[in-house]
């Protein structure tokens, strides 16, 4: 059966504070998709977005967006008022989103929100916080520490922190309790606040179609937490990035910068992280479209430093043997794979043999 749907990132929805978010814009949405006789809600990434402001630059592979949190439904909540909402700069051009302002501001905001919340006495806040702990603890502490780094990257921190030696993990959650605890409320109310639209959406018929990057940020807590899962050295720097060769359209290339993976050390331990990975988006979204599927085939590797791609090479990548063993602890998939770019004959099968939609 054909069916047809819309693209529409949620940071492009009408919003009266600077960026769209799981406002009553959303659910107007996906109103107008169901009108039209849509069936699907193609989303971008919802992670946090890093530097450049993109989706595919992400401090998190597993965290969502804190901007993509409906201030409307905070306030009546009573943890803000319209007024401290009306107040705060979100900039003054309704079609572009100033990051800027919304980094100055929207943090602040959420703050004063989460002060008021009590989440000491929630227990659905604590049961959020125990069921995501496999993930939540890295990204919230990565996130604190951060902060208290004046938001350099990460291999640029203290050493004993940086290479995460247990004393020091141990003294910057006891030092940064609160700032961890706030990060993890910001998780819990936005996933609280996307269920809610993903069900009104589903209840429509409408299903979302959601993104995996191929590839995570090297500024991540991702890459901190699990280095032993990229190509990095003794200091948790990466040897190679990933990119993509020079074309008609680029002589120099795309430098995209993210680390590679150690394919390897998936294998060893049967692509453990990338199948959790593959069953989380599985629940948050009702079809998952992976961004750059020809990096499974082969990925093209860029040495660390350098300023340009030509110098790149193409390498082996794990091939079937990853969805294969997906599917093996995860049932039958519903994903899409993404064909942009030179696609070989190698890709074509590998496409092929998964049983994936293009």
């Amino acid at each position: 059966m054909r069916a047809s749907g819309i693209l529409m990132p949620v940071f492009s929805l009408p919003s009266r504070y600077g960026i769209g978010s799981f406002s009553k814009s959303a659910y107007q949405f996906v109103d107008m998709l169901k009108k039209a006789g849509q069936k699907y809600w193609q989303i971008l990434p919802l992670c946090p977005t890093s530097y450049g402001d993109s989706p595919y630059q992400s401090f998190s592979t597993y965290a969502g967006n804190p901007y993509f949190i409906d201030l409307d439904q905070l306030i009546e909540e009573k943890l803000l008022t319209r007024k401290e909402c009306q107040a705060c700069d979100f900039g003054d051009d309704p079609q572009d989103i100033d990051y800027g302002k919304l980094y100055e501001n929207r943090f602040k905001l959420l703050r004063k929100a989460y002060e008021r919340a009590n989440v000491g006495e929630d227990q659905e806040f604590e049961a959020y916080r125990r069921e995501n702990a496999w993930w939540l603890d890295d990204y919230a502490l990565f996130m604190a520490v951060k902060d208290r780094f004046d938001g350099v990257a990460w291999n640029e921190w203290a050493e004993d922190i940086r290479l995460r030696w247990s004393n020091a993990m141990d003294y910057y959650r006891r030092e940064l309790y609160y700032e961890i605890e706030f990060y993890s409320y910001l998780q819990f109310v936005f996933m609280k606040q996307w269920k809610k639209l993903k069900n009104y959406a589903n209840i429509n018929g409408i299903e979302i179609i959601g993104d995996i990057p191929i590839y995570v940020a090297f500024d991540s807590a991702d890459a901190w937490a699990n280095p032993e899962l990229f190509q990095f050295d003794s200091e948790n720097l990466p040897t190679a990035v990933a990119g993509c060769p020079p074309d008609g359209f680029s002589a120099d290339g795309q430098l995209w910068g993210n680390p590679l993976y150690r394919w390897d050390y998936h294998r060893e331990t049967g692509f453990d992280w990338w199948i959790r990975r593959i069953a989380y988006c599985s629940e948050l979204y009702d079809v998952v479209r992976i961004d750059h599927f020809r990096g499974f085939d082969e990925y093209y590797s860029i040495p660390y430093g350098d300023t340009t791609a030509r110098n790149g090479h193409w390498e082996k990548g794990p091939g079937i043997a990853l969805f294969e063993a997906a599917k093996n602890r995860l049932g039958e998939l519903n994903i899409i794979a993404e064909d942009l770019g030179y696609i070989t004959d190698s890709v074509k099968k590998l496409v092929a043999d998964s049983g994936f939609r293009e």
